[in-house]
């Protein structure tokens, strides 16, 4: 399919960027023996204008992350038009969770009891991934991997939410390969007690080629197609 090409787009850029990265991640997918089909590319935009994710719209991409409530709200209602999936990547504080459901249909960070039960409805349903802490750090985004089951449990137990699977982020520091390998085994241990969430949303700019290996569905991929933040004045 061939999808036409604003001169905004081609002039900064953009255009080619994302091309690059959707030859990446079809290459690495080939070479783990997986159909780039089964892949889902989130292109996180914080901190870059709603008029970037229009550009990226006119190129064809549907999915986008943000991980900046007030940043994502605000550029929802301005896209409102566009026919977009908003994914919400970041930290979420619980007293904000029912203001996220509203545009949001994808969130990636469960990583808590009150999380969960803010994002509780009888009237809609969100899909949802839990997020992993891959660190000893417990300030860093996620559930610490002893409390993975007990969460997951919490999610399955909760109306309003559908769990896709598991999340995480490697630590730096670390091999991303080894890494997401752990996140593959914690997926494994959320598909025992929830057979459909066969999800795994891992992998970003600099190692989604890892995360393919891995078996990760759901990339959330900013810098590589977005190009640097812009310089806040």
């Amino acid at each position: 399919m061939t999808t036409s090409t604003s001169p905004t787009s081609s002039s900064n850029g953009l255009a080619e960027r994302l091309a690059a990265v959707r030859e990446g991640v079809s290459d690495a997918a080939r070479a783990a023996g997986r159909s780039p089909e089964e892949l889902t590319t989130i292109v996180v935009t914080k901190f870059h204008p709603a008029s970037l994710v229009r550009e990226l719209a006119a190129l064809g991409v549907r999915d986008v992350g943000e991980n900046r409530h007030q940043e994502a709200q605000e550029k929802a209602a301005e896209l409102a038009d566009l026919a977009l999936t908003w994914h919400f990547v970041g930290q979420l504080q619980s007293k904000k969770a029912r203001q996220a459901r509203r545009y949001a249909s994808v969130i990636h960070s469960l990583d808590r009891v009150s999380l969960v039960d803010a994002l509780a409805s009888d009237e809609s349903t969100v899909d949802a991934f839990v997020q992993l802490n891959l660190t000893d750090d417990p300030a860093r985004g996620g559930v610490a991997d002893r409390d993975l089951e007990p969460l997951v449990e919490h999610v399955l137990a909760t109306p309003g939410l559908r769990l896709l699977g598991v999340m995480a982020v490697a630590p730096l520091g670390e091999e991303p390969a080894r890494a997401f390998e752990r996140v593959r085994a914690a997926s494994q241990r959320v598909r025992s007690l929830a057979p459909d969430a066969v999800f795994i949303s891992a992998g970003m700019s600099q190692d989604y080629p890892e995360a393919i290996a891995a078996g990760a569905t759901h990339l959330r991929i900013g810098t590589a197609i977005t190009g640097n933040r812009p310089e806040l004045r």
